[in-house]
């Protein structure tokens, strides 16, 4: 026979995929900071360079 009342696990379902999807998110967070970051220091890289061979 089929439980009666409460539907089983349905709490605990939700919490971890909401704690799964946090750590997603944060984890996608960090990648993007990272990307953003290099992005930065390419294009000052970049710039360095060009600066320098202006100058020769």
């Amino acid at each position: 026979m089929a439980k009666s009342g409460r539907p089983k696990n349905t709490k605990n379902k939700a919490k971890h995929a909401k704690l799964v999807d946090r750590k997603k998110n944060k984890l996608r967070q960090k990648q993007d900071e990272r990307t953003e970051r290099l992005k930065a220091l390419k294009e000052k890289i970049k710039e360095h360079n060009q600066d320098s061979t202006t100058n020769d």
